[in-house]
């Protein structure tokens, strides 16, 4: 059994793979965390909590001063009897009070895992492959109901948790905090790991070490944000890529997010995860219910890159869905950055006859194919096309595209509307505003608000007509904003501060509805780059454009960072022009390939202006990807060189059965006169021999080991890439 109860210790004991997660009922109900890390048999006396009389602790039982919440480590904590520490929730009763007291009431074992209400979640293909526990908590005295939800996944060292709420009582409860997870750790001898960054620099890796007091990751975005990404590791001092104890966190969800961890006076930490509750309450009548995001938790002891491999292999096979989730990628060329707003089909279908020559497959219509969309100040929300730059319309360009050997794919932005907009003009209070206060603009557009039915309504209908109209492939979902001015002219009063929630779960319901219509469609979301690459989208798009900075170098970080969490089948990577639009940098042909085909490859550059000897090249790195595309998007990734760290990066990618691997490696600047080095890589069988294209036959136990010797090459932005394969002694 995964999940096991002993009712005479009142001890709960969650089996993961090689995890163990222990709970105990302690103290006339309350539920306490015991332990969480390698997987042991038992855990009865060696971990008990001991009684103390801590000055300044109050005691909920008077009679009793070596018991208190203060110093209890527990599940789901609550604020005002007797524990100082941030809660994992809090209510609002009609009286005005916030003390509630939560007690076990009983709890439920099944084999399998249960959707989530109107959210995202990962999911089981078989019940045998999970197991659940719900804990039912409750506090009488208002009929309040908080169900715990736990799953363990038997394959992988994998916890998930998520919270659903349920007003029993006969009075209106207003939730204002709703985390979907808490625990305390018995110490604070831990860094932490976080993903902060900006537009165009998504996803850093930075690491730094508890201090007492709390530190947090947050967005109040109303989207994950390129600011920050809803993850979060505690690592041992000790740790790094490929040893040592990591605890990782990643919140299934789009919106204003919460990851804090608070060290207490004691010098223990507290871990809790979920809905931002700056600005957020949420109103229970009596009867209703709420469902918190799920947690994804990943226990490690093989460092960083054991962590990563189980959120890869979990969510690329048990989160991404649908008929994409196992095909590998097409190679794709993007027209944005070769002509932004300014085209006709002509041009288009030009870049289409090149590419085709090339051996890409795949061509993508970006902005301003609709409206009078001939800038960013006008047209988002008027999905009709522009006779104009296509008099053909959609359908006579994707036929001309496919007619050249290519698929047809196309850029739309749902969420967004321009003030300079037929629908705008036609439904001003359809966007998120408050009343009698300007309307903020983001990239001269506003914000449909999705907390209304009659919006989502009306979007799936549209854009459903549009992905209807002809042959598309392929759709890159943008959103190109964050939140302001947060209200809904749908909601009363004491419902204003659920706007935002209701939005995500708007979104969702929307994203959903349209991937379902159309299975047979590839869907990439974008938030300009990489502004919400998070879990939640991953369930309804399989990818995610990484970031909307394609420099090569840069890419490096953002790639090496995001890969953290993200399986490799999720990121957008493209070739791009130089110098790069972005940062203005020259970078060869060659390491702009190998760092896009460390993703999902493609290329966003006007290939009609190529050199005979650049687009030979391109033609080579098309053909070089097909070849090993499968073990890009599907192998087992291995980070073997931080670019965080220092002057280089090197990454690899290695086949199921160890046969096969690529290897790519990235020297940023030149040093002179530097010393020799050699690359350690990992993964690989010890007892096999690999030929190393173009340097020879190796052991695998020798490439490991003792590693690869690294050409010793002059100039800046040099790269390498090897592919590896298994040979017969």
């Amino acid at each position: 059994m995964a999940i096991t109860y002993n009712p005479q210790t009142k001890q709960f004991h969650l089996r993961a793979d090689k995890t163990s997660y222990i709970m105990r009922l302690f103290h006339s109900g309350y539920l306490a965390h015991v332990y969480w890390g390698k997987a042991v048999r038992d855990c009865q006396a060696a971990r008990g909590f001991p009684r103390l009389n801590r000055a300044f602790s109050a005691n909920p039982v008077p009679s009793d001063r070596t018991f208190s919440l203060d110093t209890l480590p527990q599940e789901y904590p609550a604020y005002g009897n007797s524990d100082f520490r941030a809660p994992a929730y809090q209510v609002q009763l009609e009286n005005g009070s916030t003390v509630t007291d939560l007690r076990y009431k009983t709890h439920h074992i099944y084999k399998g895992k249960p959707r989530l209400n109107g959210l995202p979640a990962t999911y089981v293909e078989h019940e045998h492959e999970a197991e659940t526990l719900e804990i039912v908590l409750e506090d009488g005295l208002i009929g309040l109901r908080v169900t715990l939800q736990y799953t363990v996944y038997e394959k992988w060292n994998v916890i998930t948790r998520a919270v659903r709420f349920e007003n029993n009582g006969n009075e209106r409860l207003k939730l204002l905090r709703a985390l979907s997870m808490s625990i305390d750790f018995p110490d604070a001898d831990y860094d932490w790991i976080h993903l902060p960054g900006a537009w165009a620099r998504e996803r850093w890796v930075e690491r730094c070490p508890l201090l007492t007091g709390v530190q947090a990751a947050e967005s109040r975005r109303g989207a994950s944000s390129h600011q920050q990404n809803p993850f979060i590791a505690l690592v041992r001092k000790n740790t790094d890529e490929h040893q040592g104890e990591v605890y990782g966190f990643s919140l299934v969800y789009s919106g204003h997010f919460l990851a804090q961890i608070e060290v207490d006076q004691f010098q223990t930490a507290r871990v809790s995860m979920g809905i931002n509750p700056f600005d957020f309450t949420w109103l229970l009548e009596p009867g209703e219910s709420f469902q918190t995001p799920e947690v994804v938790m990943v226990y490690s002891d093989q460092g960083l890159n054991g962590m990563s491999q189980t959120y890869h292999e979990l969510y690329r096979t048990r989160l991404a869905r649908g008929t994409f989730r196992d095909r590998v990628r097409p190679i794709l060329i993007n027209n944005w950055e070769a002509t932004y707003f300014h085209f006709n089909e002509e041009k288009l279908v030009n870049i289409a006859k090149t590419a085709a020559e090339l051996g890409i497959e795949l061509f993508v219509l970006d902005d301003g194919w609709f409206g009078e969309r001939d800038d960013d100040r006008r047209s988002l929300g008027d999905w009709v096309v522009n006779r104009r730059k296509l008099p053909h319309g959609l359908d006579g360009l994707a036929k001309q595209v496919n007619e050249l050997g290519l698929q047809f794919g196309l850029w739309i932005e749902p969420e967004m509307v321009s003030p300079n907009s037929e629908l705008y003009r036609k439904h001003p209070d359809w966007v998120l505003h408050v009343p009698n206060r300007p309307r903020s603009e983001g990239r001269n557009q506003l914000v449909l608000d999705y907390s209304r039915q009659d919006v989502c309504d009306y979007i799936i209908e549209t854009i459903s007509n549009v992905l209807a109209s002809a042959p598309i492939a392929y759709v890159k979902w943008d959103m190109n904003r964050h939140m302001t001015e947060i209200g809904s002219a749908a909601l009363p009063p004491e419902r204003q501060r659920e706007t935002a929630h209701r939005y995500i779960l708007g979104l969702y319901r929307v994203m959903d509805e349209i991937t379902s219509r159309f299975p047979y469609i590839l869907f990439e979301s974008c938030s300009g780059g990489g502004g919400r690459f998070d879990p939640g989208i991953l369930y309804y798009m399989p990818q995610t454009w990484t970031s909307d900075n394609t420099d090569a170098i840069s890419r490096l970080k953002i790639q090496y960072g995001t890969s953290l969490v993200y399986p490799i089948s999720a990121m957008g990577a493209h070739v791009s022009a130089v110098p790069n639009h972005q940062v203005k940098r020259m970078t060869p042909l060659k390491t702009r390939g190998h760092v896009a085909m460390s993703g999902n490859f493609g290329y966003e550059l006007d290939i009609t202006k190529l050199t005979e000897k650049e687009k030979e090249t391109i033609k080579e790195q098309v053909a070089f990807y097909k070849d090993v595309r499968h073990l890009v998007q599907f192998g087992t990734f291995y980070r073997l060189l931080s670019p965080f760290a220092g002057n280089e990066a090197a990454w690899m990618f290695v086949s199921a059965d160890r046969s096969e691997a690529l290897v790519a490696y990235f020297r940023v600047l030149a040093e002179a006169n530097a010393p020799l080095s050699y690359l350690r890589l990992k993964g690989l069988d010890p007892n096999q021999d690999y030929e190393v294209e173009g340097l020879g036959v190796y052991g695998g136990d020798e490439l490991m080991y003792a590693g690869v010797a690294l050409p010793y090459r002059l100039g800046d932005f040099i790269n390498m890439m090897w592919r590896l394969k298994a040979v017969q002694r």
